[in-house]
């Protein structure tokens, strides 16, 4: 396993990281179990946010003591200083610390500079003068915003969706992240958990400075990333020809599920349903055929056009279409037309 550095901030640590939005959907025995054995096994960077419910006070009590033998990074949705500083202490007191490796602006529409009227840089800069965060970040969705980052020169570490679905743009931005001395966190390894291969993924992100934040809620997702401790794995033929077929499979208009577009108005869980068809190929066909996600995605035909998800998804994708979509192939699987 080899370690990386993450631009400018001296953070180094193994390329293989604990991604812990999925900690907030088991209790605080699992949790604290799940996020010591990955320390135990060799990880040694955390990566939570104020968003993600309770995530934040399982870590802090996972690490409580032992502070110093491990980075953590955080994020605020805040759009005001206000806000900002309110997270911030909310965030410390949760991790019980008095410091952040890295604090990061989540998910931005915008990239925050000194001087736009927001005043959010310039809290980021005040909460590093005062030693509360040590590092700043920012995380983006939208290859866009993600470049005029890169290009601004104000950011430490740039947090990005990237996996082996990647596309062209988006390893320039990888390769442009490192000229400009900036640390790259990637998120969505697994593409919202349609690639189910860790070896190829782990073989994909190896070939880049980047550091993976692998999400992780269960012991076989954890021992599958710490294997890697004990076994280099890096990109060979066979891997390589498993990643372009993948690619041909999924390339394209697909939900990643990251369900920034919920709540719906009609109560669609659409970060599943907007996917079924991938998801209904690649895991075990009878967790979605029974009578419980029937009726999910039956709910689709309720969908009324208002297109709020539409304007919420970071990945800016037709998705009334593509629920109809998903919705037209599930049935057919069900009648028995479509062979899975």
């Amino acid at each position: 396993m080899k370690n990386i550095t993450l631009g400018s901030t001296g953070i180094t640590t193994p390329q293989n990281a604990f991604g812990a939005l999925p900690v907030q959907r088991v209790d605080m025995a699992t949790a604290v179990k799940l996020l010591r054995g990955a320390y135990d096994g060799g990880m040694t960077f955390f990566d939570t946010a104020r968003a993600y419910t309770d995530s934040e006070e399982k870590l802090g009590e996972a690490f409580d003591g032992m502070r110093d033998k491990v980075f953590i990074s955080s994020k605020t949705q805040a759009k005001t200083p206000e806000k900002f500083w309110e997270d911030l202490e909310t965030t410390l007191r949760n991790l019980r610390t008095d410091y952040l490796d890295i604090y990061q602006f989540h998910c931005v529409q915008q990239c925050y500079k000194p001087g736009d009227g927001t005043g959010m840089y310039e809290a980021m800069l005040e909460a590093k003068a005062q030693g509360k965060i040590r590092h700043i970040g920012i995380t983006a969705h939208l290859i866009g915003v993600a470049e005029e980052i890169v290009q601004s020169g104000l950011y430490e570490t740039l947090q990005f969706p990237f996996c082996y679905l990647a596309t062209e743009r988006d390893i320039k931005l990888v390769q442009d992240t490192e000229k400009a001395g900036m640390g790259f966190l990637a998120m969505k390894g697994l593409s919202g958990g349609l690639l189910t291969n860790s070896d190829a993924c782990m073989a994909f992100m190896s070939q880049y400075n980047v550091l993976p934040l692998w999400g992780i809620q269960r012991e076989t997702e954890l021992k599958q990333w710490l294997s890697f401790f004990d076994r280099d794995i890096e990109m060979t033929d066979e891997i390589a020809k498993f990643i372009e077929d993948d690619r041909k499979n999924l390339m394209g208009d697909f939900c990643r599920g990251c369900g920034y577009c919920a709540p719906c108005t009609v109560g669609i869980q659409i970060n599943n349903c907007a996917r079924m068809s991938q998801l209904i190929r690649r895991s075990p066909s009878e967790n979605f055929l029974g009578e419980e996600w029937q009726g999910l995605m039956m709910k689709i035909e309720e969908c009324v056009d208002c297109g709020i998800c539409k304007t919420r998804c970071p990945y800016e994708l037709d998705i009334p279409t593509l629920l109809r979509k998903n919705l037209e192939d599930y049935k057919k699987i069900l009648a028995g037309e479509v062979e899975i």
